[in-house]
């Protein structure tokens, strides 16, 4: 595309920029904690599609952009690219993690039982406008439980291979140094799986959302149980050159893990995980990890379509470029209409005119 070079202008644009940020007001670190404390979803939100789990960073993004979700997702990976990398974690594993909310849909009764943890799924959703008045919000304590519960609980799909309804998938092991890494390849199709699940991760949560319930809705091939969702704390283990594991911190994770029933006896598993707390994410990706095999190369449930189109950064900048000067372009398209026009019979015309 052809675009006139902007001239003249750099006091004005300059000034635009001033504008918006004056909009905004001075950004303190005091406005920073607010935010990462007071929009924790929110943050890990940011975290997941920008591939970094920063929370304070994730939070200054949010404030340096007025709660621009794309803006601030640019911004947070850009600022990623400008790091070293110092190492790679140790995997993580289901059965290692911290659980605080474990769920599934497909069976009551399941090894270490179900934790409901932190969810608004069976609350009343109102309005508490009583704050606009002056009156603080103050949610009711949290009761302690009889017992403490147990830390970690076991990965559901284990317990379901051992009883032989799930395959056994097939494994690849892969040296630390030659993991795919999609934020440093490009992704081609058909796709690794490792930058599939990379893709999914990162994705823009309400693209992920808008493909998922086309699956949900019948476009798929598979209507989607939630074999077993978790919300979790993980353990972040690096290896010290002196040949020591230990532990860096901990980082908040989502997973979900979703079945279908298929020919031959067996459940087909999809899969989706990201930074941060965002259940209905990996619940919509999960789906479309289960129905992208077999799918119509034109539908949006093929791995190349979701992909491509829930890629938050990519997508936005493309749309938001169309705000750029097209005056060339667009001058050239008027002059073959007139050009056409002008080549019609003069009753073509008229006719056109009337």
């Amino acid at each position: 595309m052809a675009y006139v070079a902007t001239r003249g202008g750099e006091r004005a644009i300059e000034q635009a920029e001033r504008l918006y940020r004056e909009t905004l007001g001075t950004i303190d670190a005091e406005r920073v904690a607010t935010i990462e404390h007071a929009l924790p979803w929110l943050v890990d939100r940011v975290m997941g599609e920008s591939s970094l789990y920063a929370p304070d960073l994730a939070a200054l993004a949010l404030a340096q952009t007025g709660g621009d979700l794309y803006e601030a997702v640019l911004l947070l990976r850009s600022w990623r690219t400008t790091q070293p990398r110092l190492g790679i974690a140790e995997p993580i594993t289901p059965e290692t993690t911290l659980v605080h909310r474990r769920i599934s849909a497909a069976f009551k009764d399941i090894p270490g039982g179900q934790v409901l943890g932190p969810t608004l799924d069976y609350a009343h959703r109102f309005l508490a406008t009583d704050v606009l008045r002056g009156q603080p919000f103050e949610p009711a304590a949290v009761e302690p439980a009889a017992r403490p519960a147990p830390a970690t609980r076991p990965a559901l799909s284990d317990w379901q291979k051992r009883q032989g309804l799930v395959a056994e998938p097939a494994r690849q092991d892969v040296a630390k140094d030659d993991i795919p890494d999609l934020t440093r390849e490009p992704l081609l199709f058909p796709a690794k799986r490792a930058h599939t699940l990379q893709s999914l991760a990162r994705a823009e949560t309400g693209g992920v959302l808008a493909l998922g319930y086309s699956a949900m809705r019948g476009y798929g091939q598979a209507h989607p149980t939630v074999n077993e969702l978790r919300l979790n704390e993980a353990e972040v283990r690096v290896t010290h050159p002196s040949g020591t594991v230990f532990s860096a911190g901990r980082v908040r994770t989502s997973q979900a893990e979703v079945v279908n029933a298929k020919k031959g006896g067996e459940l087909k598993l999809g899969f989706c995980g990201t930074f941060g707390w965002n259940e209905v994410k990996v619940i919509a990706g999960a789906t479309l990890d289960l129905n992208a095999p077999g799918a119509p190369a034109k539908s949006p449930l093929n791995e190349e379509f979701f992909l491509y189109h829930t890629e938050a950064v990519e997508a936005s900048g493309f749309c938001i470029h169309f705000k750029l000067p097209h005056y060339v372009t667009f001058q050239s398209a008027l002059d073959n209409l007139r050009g056409a026009k002008a080549a019609q019979p003069e009753e073509a015309r008229q006719e056109e005119d009337a």
